[in-house]
């Protein structure tokens, strides 16, 4: 009897990748699915209805060397092919996954992935540069490409994007290519919830060619440790996308909370809290000559943002070559910013409670005034913003400044309720806009420039 005990209780340590008499492992390792969360979308609604996934039929589990060091992204890609076309993946709570190879998986269809435990990309920098994915947008990489249909990505789990080893390298080479956390690349009728987002090396998110993707209940934190500042670390950046729903979700990053890159259109943002960021921004827009960048029917609501460089923010290349930085460069590009809403935000310590620029990347105003943007800013509505700036710009508190009459119309500000650190509420510089439509608003020609 006891040696069929034995039998039993090494076929079960097997079965879980473990060592037979790891007693301790295998009694914290827990397999038990929490199941799929509630997908509700609100207040706001999408601009178009999200698909209702069914029932998964299968479960597999995912294996794991579980040293915090051996590549387990076999383990992971096999549990994938198991369980696609109707099938559950679980990465269990109280377990590490090290994840050291570029996965492509775009071939997902009708499959949950709860991801319970810890999940960690190496530090090796010479692979991933030769290896990450290259996107098509500025120096975009991804670690991996996450795409499909109807796939759910859960189970608040961590993802850790190892970025120490990234900040410091690029400060001492700005070409580094720095892959993006979490690559959602023509994802379709999806959603990714209820996970914690660490240390990404650039961006946390980056959403191409997607639609009816939800994101909502994520954490996203990971600053530098040392004195090389995390940059770039955008919370999602949208890309050639459609209905896509970005909700109660807290953000502490060193850029951008939210960027809507070309041709994001029906993009809904709701129920944030950012910390640290560059605000949340459509662009930029026009950095590239020959190509049309349109971004429209953007709503954001009920936005807590502090310590930032911006609260709405709207930015623009000019229509001459500009350069920001090394590795950051361009203008010239045609298109249209239309019927964008910021409806709601509470700002805490931010330089520019609303800003809209069509000079981004040109510090020479004159230069970029004498070649005006190609792209246009159209339908723009602003309200409901109220709080405290920072020191800044005091005693500036916005800066609503176009390249040209011409290229900017019906920009609407009103209910907007903000003071300077000595006390001046409302004072924004204006230039090249309807002046009648920024209701409440002390227009002063003074131009502090723009961030």
């Amino acid at each position: 009897m006891l040696f069929k005990l034995i039998l039993a209780f090494v076929a079960l340590a097997q079965a879980a990748s473990l060592h037979p008499w790891d007693l301790t492992k295998l009694e914290r390792r827990s397999t038990h699915a929490q199941g799929r969360p509630s997908l509700e979308i609100g207040p706001k609604q999408p601009y178009k209805p999200f698909y209702e996934s069914a029932p998964r039929t299968k479960t597999c589990i995912v294996q794991s060397h579980d040293d915090g060091a051996t590549d387990d992204s076999q383990y992971f890609l096999d549990a994938l092919n198991e369980c696609n076309n109707g099938g559950h993946v679980l990465m269990p709570s109280n377990t590490t996954y090290i994840i050291g190879t570029a996965l492509n998986l775009t071939f997902l269809n009708s499959v949950d992935i709860e991801l319970q435990g810890y999940l960690q990309f190496t530090n090796d920098t010479d692979y991933w540069q030769a290896n990450s994915f290259r996107q098509i947008f500025q120096n975009v990489t991804t670690f991996w490409q996450l795409g499909g249909n109807d796939v759910n990505f859960y189970g608040g789990g961590t993802i850790d994007g190892n970025g120490q080893v990234w900040y410091d390298l690029y400060a001492s080479n700005i070409y580094t290519l720095r892959p993006v956390l979490l690559g959602t690349i023509d994802l379709h009728n999806s959603s990714i919830t209820n996970l914690d987002l660490r240390y990404s090396p650039q961006y946390y998110n980056f959403v191409a060619n997607s639609s009816s993707v939800l994101f909502s209940g994520l954490s996203i934190s990971g600053f530098s440790k040392s004195s090389n500042v995390a940059k770039n670390t955008d919370g999602w950046d949208t890309y050639r996308s459609s209905n896509i729903v970005i909700q109660n979700s807290t953000i502490n990053n060193g850029d951008d909370c939210v960027s809507f890159k070309p041709n994001s259109t029906g993009i809904l943002v709701q129920n944030l809290h950012c910390n640290g960021s560059h605000g949340i921004s459509v662009g930029s827009l026009g950095q590239y000559v020959g190509e049309k960048d349109i971004v429209g029917d953007v709503y954001v609501y009920n936005i807590a943002m502090s310590n930032a460089t911006d609260g709405a923010r709207i930015k623009v290349w000019p229509g001459s070559p500009a350069k920001l930085s090394g590795d950051l460069q361009g203008g010239g590009g045609t298109g249209s910013v239309k019927n964008i809403t910021y409806d709601t935000m509470s700002i805490t310590n931010v330089d520019y409670a609303i800003e809209v620029t069509q000079c981004y990347g040109q510090s020479n105003l004159t230069l970029c005034n004498e070649f005006p943007s190609n792209l246009t800013i159209s339908d723009v509505v602003m309200r409901g913003i109220s709080g405290s700036t920072s020191k800044k710009y005091d005693p500036l508190s916005g800066y609503v400044v176009c390249s040209s009459e011409t290229v900017c119309s019906n920009i609407n500000v009103e209910g907007v309720e903000v003071t300077t650190p000595s006390g001046v509420q409302n004072q924004f510089t204006c230039g090249d806009v309807d002046e009648s439509l920024l209701q409440g608003i002390n227009c002063t020609t003074p131009n502090k420039g723009s961030n």
